[in-house]
């Protein structure tokens, strides 16, 4: 039997998760957008009540929390400002490479560190010239005795300036495409620089930057799972991590339409709250639906997950149709405020900007749709250099 009730205890770390999000976070999202400020006031709270590293294990300090719970989690954080969100969950997508394919002794160390203490980690996988493609990338590693030593480039890195450590791809094998590609864990101390502050147009509470690794030195047993097996990671951490991306669009969309629902009711034209129209309550309906899709889409791609199955179809159908509603609807709700949507003195203007991210980061739109066409078109076995942006 197909069965959507929450736990008790699901039910009420949503709402713990709602409660952060309505006292901590919503009183300083705008402000925070509209100066690009780094959350860190909001991080140390957040990490003090258990709501980052959800997924990292017990044994190594975490709350090993379940996919689902994260979702729910997350859905919650990104009605309160999705910005925020990300400069919270980024480390669930920089742990998530160490958590799957790395040796107990860097998992205690790093997975550790981040339980220990409020500290950031990174996952560094887009550069200039290599983002859906990320076979095309050119940082490199190069082993020599009991090192690496790394070279290269990676832009768009989250919590790139503030991070303790990072999750790095790197070709190992030049010639091999995607298949040459290793992962790694680098230390920020081993000389990690970095290089620029991307100023956004939206999620400006994140922090986005370019990073460089000029002759950095690593351990070789800092090295991630086997040498050139750094895709197969890749790919298996993004689908563990999509669903929470989707997560975070329905909660924008969430917030987009509650806006819009309340603004419906209280701006008057002719005579009467514009709710009466029916042109506005068809958009309101679609905005229910399509929010409601979305959620039960990051649902299945999350229990699947937590049920030991692939999901990576899944996980692309959620993260396409969650991240193009999101914009959808934040979009609508502009639509209703009419002129005063365009206002930054209005709320859904900053949704509307935070909404457009969700179809670029980690897998545009068009890449999602390329791997529901392979998955659907193509025998599983078949490995395909399909790649997603961080």
């Amino acid at each position: 039997m197909v069965d959507f009730t929450l736990t008790d205890e699901q039910k009420a770390m949503r709402e713990m998760a709602h409660d952060f999000a309505t006292k901590e976070i919503r009183p300083v999202a705008w402000e925070l957008d509209k100066d690009g400020t780094f959350p860190e006031e909001v991080i140390k709270k957040a990490w003090e009540v258990g709501l980052m590293n959800t997924h990292i294990p017990e044994e190594y300090g975490g709350p090993g929390l379940n996919y689902l719970e994260g979702c729910l989690i997350e859905e919650e954080l990104s009605w309160g400002c999705s910005g925020v969100q990300t400069s919270l969950g980024c480390n669930g997508l920089a742990s998530a490479p160490v958590a799957l394919a790395a040796s107990d002794e860097l998992k205690k160390e790093y997975l550790g560190r981040l339980t220990e203490a409020p500290l950031l980690a990174s996952f560094c996988l887009t550069e200039p010239d290599a983002g859906s493609d990320v076979s095309g990338m050119k940082t490199t590693a190069v082993k020599k005795g009991d090192k690496y030593v790394i070279n290269g480039s990676k832009c768009f890195i989250t919590n790139g300036e503030f991070a303790n450590w990072y999750t790095v791809y790197a070709k190992t094998d030049k010639e091999a495409g995607h298949r040459g590609i290793s992962c790694f864990v680098v230390p920020r101390d081993a000389g990690v620089i970095v290089d620029h502050h991307e100023d956004k147009m939206g999620q400006r509470a994140s922090n986005t930057a370019t990073v460089s690794f000029n002759d950095v030195e690593i351990p070789a047993d800092h090295l991630v799972g086997e040498e050139n097996k750094g895709f197969k990671i890749a790919m298996m951490t993004l689908d563990r991590t999509r669903p929470g991306v989707a997560a975070m669009a329905t909660g924008i969309a969430r917030a987009a339409f509650e806006f819009a629902v309340a603004y419906s009711k209280e701006r008057v034209q002719f005579g009467v709250p514009i709710a009466m129209h029916q042109a506005i309550q068809f958009m309101i309906a679609d905005m229910a639906t399509e929010i409601e899709a979305s959620r039960l889409l990051t649902w299945k791609s999350a229990v699947l997950l937590d049920q030991g199955q692939r999901n990576t179809l899944v996980s692309s159908h959620a993260k396409r149709f969650a991240a193009d509603t999101a914009m959808k609807v934040a979009t609508d709700a502009v639509q209703i405020y009419g002129g005063y949507g365009f206002i930054k003195e209005y709320p859904v203007e900053k949704l509307m900007r935070d909404a457009k991210i969700m179809q670029l980061y980690e897998g545009t739109s068009q890449i999602q749709r390329l791997v529901i066409a392979r998955e659907t078109l193509l025998p599983r076995h078949i490995e395909e250099p399909a790649a997603a942006t961080a």
